[in-house]
């Protein structure tokens, strides 16, 4: 089979790019990678890690890249240890500074951490590992050939002497490294760290409750600050009794911040994060910074978008669908005539709402401003541009700002977006002290990058042998200017583009006053939902099994379309054949009166995955989900398969909890909700065993942290058909819908 892989390229380093120093404490390795800096310049962009060789023999491992519970600090030091042929148990891990020149981008989105790093990182053990090689060969005065090692030591293979790699790190000092491209990675067979299951890094301090999120940082004299924003989004503040806030017991300060009123709204396709208009308080205690903001009696100017609402958004959507869209990103064959010819036809309109990432430790950022510096501790996402939004908005400059990557309790994409963080940096410079920001539930609930609302008005048409021939989709969606509105879009090759022979994608636009963003499994999590239901109904209209009719769509090619849009058809058959079997679908007709299984197959973040989900409906509309089955393509190896078992069953069960529960509504401008009270997540009780089998296939592994999300809500939304007969096309999903 061949396939274009659209994993990055290897490195192109070479032995310029490898950097060694040596000092009291051992060695420390650095591996660059070149890259563009900008898109602008052919400057090079480094992307490093770095170990430490002890002269005890500990090995310290830096981790690049955030981490906000998907494990990444446990698993990028995976690679590297591998390589460099150290005991696991013999690592220590702790976080590299946010430094672009040393280290390249630093980010956690995407599922980009396994592609982005899986040969990179190899390759900086392997590095590591052939200098210890090189001193202890010269130390023996014999060949590199005649040295092996094992975990901790270099092995004189002739005689069985051993040195430990810490009695060899100052040797180092004299070796040249090897260029990173010739020296030889492990055989996956031959793996001790990756493919074995490893507990993520911090765990024991998260169980303990050690300081360790952004909201546990400390200070000396810090004093806590909140930060009040209008119910409409963008909204300025007309006035505030600031001397009621100032007259509380702790309070230091309170002062209205001017800020930007377009600040979520940068342009097409960006997730707004820059200042925004509101009252901060500051005080010695968050409560008593909190009792001062309930005095403030803040008036709000009047702001265009209060007029805003879910229902008027609705509405508008259902009128632009009755005419043509106002642009056309797809239209192959003639959808028309084949729609007029088919056997059999069906129109469905689909929504989605708009959805809160409600992780669970809210928006919080520590700022420290002194002698024209700031400093700056944030479990962010994004470091970089948070640092550069900190250094625009307070007129400073990038190299005067440090940024500390600590652990973020969830992220989910929301904290791509750095406002809290140029909240923090405002504030502190105004207080002239030290302040940590926390957001209230209420404030991180209603001033989200929200998960974009969307409509889907769809036709289909399948002719007499069953074959699904023509395809239509008018899709309206949140806009800001002249494109979609952050995470909003959807591409032109959106499945089953590419496998129908007439196809029409058309998109009107919508103006929205509401900040959107990415969610995890951005743009997919949505899609996933209205094409494979669509396509589900299609299947029973044409008289077939929903599994079988999506494989014969799928066709025979392993691969459907060009790099970076190419498609593995294989891979996808691949996962639809695994599910069906791990879930016996087959006997699914033997399921009592009330139940179905229904199935949904999804590419995402460079994974094929496909899942079977069974539910129970009661006659009052309740559902229970009984069991998923997923089957994962993600490449020829899992790296920590702890880790992975974990992204995928909390992808699954995060995207049942969306199906079922979340939803935010806006009325007169303004998000309704505001706590898990009106906002609830999938409890303990509801949540059902996730059964996973990961194909191996022959590519480069991919990321886990998005791409099981997307098709657990149509095969939920499926079965439901499959137990009632009644067809699921709007979410959340209510008993209302489903009652006998």
């Amino acid at each position: 089979m061949t396939y274009h892989d659209k994993s990055p390229p290897e490195s192109g380093a070479n032995r310029r790019e490898v950097l060694v120093s040596v000092g009291a404490g051992g060695l420390t390795l650095g591996f660059a990678m070149a890259g563009k800096a900008h898109a602008q310049d052919d400057a090079l962009r480094p992307l490093n890690a770095y170990v430490t060789v002890a002269p005890n023999g500990q090995v310290t491992i830096l981790a690049k890249s955030p981490d906000v519970g998907q494990g990444v600090k446990t698993m990028l030091p995976m690679l590297i240890a591998e390589e460099l042929d150290v005991a696991w148990e013999d690592v220590r891990v702790e976080m590299a500074p946010n430094d672009p020149k040393t280290y390249g981008r630093q980010f956690a989105g995407g599922s980009m951490a396994t592609p982005m790093h899986w040969d990179e990182l190899r390759r900086v053990g392997a590095v590591a590992r052939a200098m210890l090689i090189q001193a202890a060969a010269t130390a023996w005065n014999c060949g590199p050939g005649d040295c092996t090692t094992t975990p901790g030591h270099v092995v004189h293979k002739p005689s069985g002497k051993k040195r430990t790699y810490g009695s060899l790190a100052l040797a180092c000092a004299s070796v040249t490294p090897p260029d990173p491209k010739t020296v030889p990675l492990k055989d996956a067979k031959d793996y001790r760290i990756v493919g074995k299951p490893q507990p993520q890094y911090d765990t024991a301090k998260i169980v303990t409750g050690q300081p360790l999120f952004g909201i546990d940082q400390r200070r000396p004299g810090m004093l806590y600050a909140t930060f009040i924003k209008a119910p409409v989004f963008g909204a300025k503040v007309a006035s505030a009794d600031l001397e009621a806030a100032k007259a509380v017991k702790g309070v230091k300060a309170a002062f209205i911040v001017e800020g930007d009123p377009n600040a979520f709204t940068p342009g097409p396709g960006q997730i707004g994060q820059g200042l925004m208009p509101g009252v901060a308080v500051v005080a010695d205690s968050w409560w008593a910074a909190r009792k001062g903001r309930d005095r403030l009696n803040v008036k709000w100017a009047d702001h265009p978008s209060a007029a805003q609402s879910s229902a008027g958004f609705a509405a508008k959507a259902k009128e632009l669908a009755a005419g043509k869209g106002v642009r056309q990103t797809r239209n192959d064959g003639d959808v028309d005539a084949a729609l007029k010819g088919a056997a059999k036809t069906v129109e469905a309109a689909y929504a989605y709402p708009f959805l809160s990432h409600a992780n669970l430790e809210p928006q919080n950022c520590t700022a420290e401003f002194k002698d024209g510096k700031l400093e700056v501790w944030a479990p962010t996402q994004n470091p970089e541009p948070g640092r550069q939004l900190c250094a625009k908005t307070l007129g400073l400059k990038p190299e005067d700002i440090t940024v500390h990557m600590v652990r973020g309790g969830g992220g989910f994409g929301r904290r791509l977006a750095n406002d809290y963080m140029v909240e923090a940096a405002w504030i502190a410079r105004e207080a002239k002290a030290p302040v940590k920001l926390v957001w209230t539930r209420e404030d991180d609930m209603q001033h989200d990058h929200y998960r974009p609302a969307g409509w889907h008005f769809l036709k289909g048409g399948v002719d007499a042998q069953g074959n699904l021939i023509a395809l239509s989709d008018h899709f309206v969606t949140p806009s800001h200017g002249e494109g979609p509105a952050p995470s909003a879009g959807m591409s032109a090759a959106e499945f089953p583009a590419r496998f129908v022979p007439n196809v029409r994608y058309e998109v009107s636009p919508m103006p929205l006053g509401v900040p959107t963003g990415p969610l995890r499994a951005p743009g997919s999590n949505a899609l996933a939902f209205v094409f494979q239901s669509f396509i589900d109904e299609l299947a029973h209209a044409a008289g077939q099994d929903p599994l079988a009719f999506q494989l014969k769509l799928l066709g025979d090619k392993d691969v459907v379309g060009e790099p970076p849009a190419a498609f593995g058809a294989g891979r996808m058959r691949g996962v639809l054949k695994a599910v069906g079997e791990m879930s016996g679908w087959a006997d699914r007709g033997k399921l009592p009166k009330g139940e179905g299984m229904g199935v949904g197959c999804y590419y995402s973040h460079l994974g094929y995955f496909a899942e079977v989900a069974h539910v129970a409906v009661s006659p009052d509309g309740a559902v229970k989900v009984k069991k998923v089955w997923v089957a994962a393509d993600v490449g020829r190896q899992i790296i920590n398969p702890a880790g992975a078992l974990n992204q995928v069953q909390g992808s699954v069960l995060d995207g049942l909890s969306e199906a079922l529960h979340q939803q935010i509504t806006i009325a007169n401008g303004a998000a309704e909700q505001s706590n898990f009270t009106d906002y609830p997540l999938m409890r303990i009780s509801e949540a059902c065993p996730v059964e996973v089998k990961f194909l191996k296939t022959d590519f480069n592994p991919t990321g886990l942290g998005e791409p099981a999300l997307p098709p657990a809500i149509p095969a939920l939304t499926n079965a439901i058909f499959a137990a009632t007969g009644k067809r699921v096309r709007s979410l959340p999903i209510t008993p209302d819908m489903l009652k006998a």
